[in-house]
């Protein structure tokens, strides 16, 4: 309990890149865990990448989802721990494991019964079919496990405990790859399982990973387990409150991955070249967006600390200048990559065809991701605060408007491929960057914390 009174006494004080580092390292191995299956099985066939590329555009579009708990309890546990409510705190982390737990399991169900009319919507070539549900199915359907890790990352990042986090996902990493060495390649005479095994190595993983977080959660924030007055009966108030914050907090990134879906969908009428080179594209450009992810979530946890504190002066301060480091490593990290291209994309193919759309894709990321950073950054501390909505109303409008519609008729109509789609995807992120940064110089978010005083 001291250590907690601790964190909680002076948010001012909080250094982002303390909060920060950890959560970079973090994602870095959750990134790893993905990219190590693609990687992996791309020694294997490039069928089987496009299946499990496909397969995995499902699934962490459900995870986006589950960002209805986490996001939620995220927000108001880090406001009840600065405004010093450490028992409400606790009562919401409670809650939202609970809530997390009965949606993913109707998550679950849902992927299990319906994958194959999900995978032809994606307009996924039938003969990639078979080996996606396979992945769908299997780590699909125990996308459960996923929901709760998620939410107490959330629970223990926004106590401050951003250390306990990354200690799970390494040991997810080093499992996975272990387990997929013997799944892909045979290792000691093990059978060949392919995409089978990869997905039974990956549910095994995160079901290790879940045992070690709720050992963490139980050992560092006593009693959360028991947070709830019986007499008093299940505080449903909460449940409301966190997706209150919630849905439209994760409604964001929803639309996002709605978005990205409708955009595969889009990639895999083109050619199978097209679509691999996506996947690789996306796989590769998301590390040179780590460090502004990092950051927003390590802005994130401080923010919504002082919005408990109600120190608007310097949360107002404080974003603008996250914001500043995100662009710079965003632009920075984009140059290098283009320059770079040809060595780190090897690591996954030696096709040509794919290599020559791969660099304009890299030479467009340029100038595409100094303006996703304004989204990344500004929307992390508009959450933080309370302010929600705004970012969804202007992800809906411009990432539809701008990203789908524009893309499909540079891309499609227009027959210009994934170049088309591309432009469309900056013009998105730009304009919708400027939007965010006018709203936070605004300043409404202060009327908008979501702990009340008493």
């Amino acid at each position: 309990m001291s250590r907690i009174k601790e964190k909680i006494t002076d948010p001012k004080k909080l250094s982002i890149f303390a909060i920060t580092w950890p959560i970079f390292l973090e994602i870095l191995m959750l990134m790893l865990l993905g990219n190590i299956d693609i990687l992996m099985l791309s020694q294997y066939s490039d069928e089987a990448v496009a299946s499990v590329g496909v397969a995995n555009q499902l699934l962490n579009m459900s995870i986006t989802m589950f960002g209805f708990v986490s996001a939620g309890a995220a927000v108001i546990i880090s406001q009840y721990i600065g405004s010093e409510k450490v028992e409400d705190a606790k009562r919401v982390s409670f809650v939202s494991i609970t809530s997390s737990l009965i949606f993913g399991l109707v998550i679950s169900v849902c992927f299990m019964l319906f994958r194959f009319p999900l995978l032809r919507l994606m307009r996924l070539e039938e003969y990639l079919i078979p080996r996606a549900a396979t992945m769908i199915l299997i780590v699909g359907g125990f996308i459960f496990i996923q929901a709760i890790l998620l939410t107490i990352g959330a629970i223990l990042r926004s106590h401050g405990y951003t250390k306990d986090m990354l200690v799970v996902t390494i040991v997810m990493n080093v499992f996975n790859a272990v387990g997929n060495a013997f799944a892909i390649f045979g290792l000691f005479g093990f059978p060949v399982l392919g995409v089978f095994g990869v997905a039974i190595v990956t549910v095994f993983s995160k079901l290790i990973g879940l045992t070690i977080a709720i050992f963490l959660l139980k050992k560092r924030i006593p009693g959360v387990f028991k947070s709830i007055n019986r007499k008093t009966g299940f505080p449903f108030y909460d449940v409301k409150s966190i997706l209150k914050i919630g849905i439209p907090a994760a409604g964001e990134n929803l639309s996002f991955q709605a978005y990205q879906l409708v955009i595969i969908s889009f990639v895999g009428t083109i050619s199978t070249v097209a679509l691999t080179t996506k996947i690789y594209q996306r796989s590769i450009n998301f590390f040179i967006i780590l460090f502004t992810i990092s950051l927003a979530n390590g802005a994130s946890i401080i923010i919504g600390q002082l919005m408990g504190a109600r120190e608007y002066d310097e949360i107002y301060k404080r974003c603008l200048r996250y914001l500043k480091y995100g662009i710079i490593a965003s632009g920075v990290g984009a140059t290098l990559l283009f320059f770079f291209y040809r060595p780190v994309l090897g690591l996954f193919t030696n096709d040509e065809q794919v290599f020559e759309i791969a660099r304009i894709l890299f030479f467009i990321g340029i100038i595409l991701e100094p303006g996703r950073a304004f989204n990344i950054v500004i929307i992390s501390g508009l959450r933080a605060t309370g302010d929600v909505k705004f970012p969804v109303y202007m992800g809906i409008i411009f990432q539809w408007g701008i990203g789908v519609l524009l893309g499909f008729i540079l891309g499609i109509v227009f027959d210009w491929g994934l170049v088309g789609i591309m432009i469309a995807a900056l013009l998105d992120e730009w304009v919708r960057g400027i939007i965010m940064l006018l709203r936070w110089r605004s300043r409404v978010w202060q009327n908008m914390s979501v702990v009340v005083e008493n």
